[in-house]
């Protein structure tokens, strides 16, 4: 399945005139098989030992190649650093307050708050951004795990 995804991407770059890289293609791989949400830097380490010349920057310049392509969605979050998502249909997050971990999470009703919201305001809804924030499983478990003092 990811491999087919990972085709489709490389042609949707390839019609847009992107020549592709050994460096564009390990990036893009990554993500498509990363369900992680990763940063850039997360993405740069990651592939560090297979392109030892290759720079955050080079990383950085490619993922704004992807978005612009629609290929993925840059989720910038409070804590500074962008997080890359390769799904780009419409879903939701939900981030662990204690490791940061972000899960994707489908519920196909809240375009009706866009509806209403450009309805109640007047506006012209362009798009809308739920995150919900909570403990994940692992961080929960290592909580109960945790000894008491």
């Amino acid at each position: 399945m990811s491999e087919t995804v990972l085709q489709e991407a490389l042609e949707t770059l390839k019609t847009t005139g992107v020549r592709i890289t050994p460096q564009r293609h390990a990036i893009l791989e990554y993500l498509v098989k990363s369900m992680s949400h990763p940063t850039a830097d997360d993405i740069y380490r990651a592939l560090e030992d297979k392109f030892p010349n290759m720079s955050v920057a080079t990383v950085y310049n490619n993922l704004r190649v992807f978005r612009e392509a629609g290929l993925v969605k840059e989720l910038p979050y409070g804590d500074s650093s962008s997080r890359f998502d390769f799904v780009t249909n419409d879903h939701y997050h939900i981030i662990c307050n204690d490791c940061g971990k972000i899960v994707d999470f489908h519920y196909p009703g809240l375009d009706e708050v866009e509806h209403l919201a450009a309805h109640v305001t007047g506006f012209e809804v362009d798009a809308h951004r739920m995150e919900v924030y909570g403990t994940c499983p692992e961080c929960t478990q290592k909580k109960t795990a945790a000894p008491v003092q």
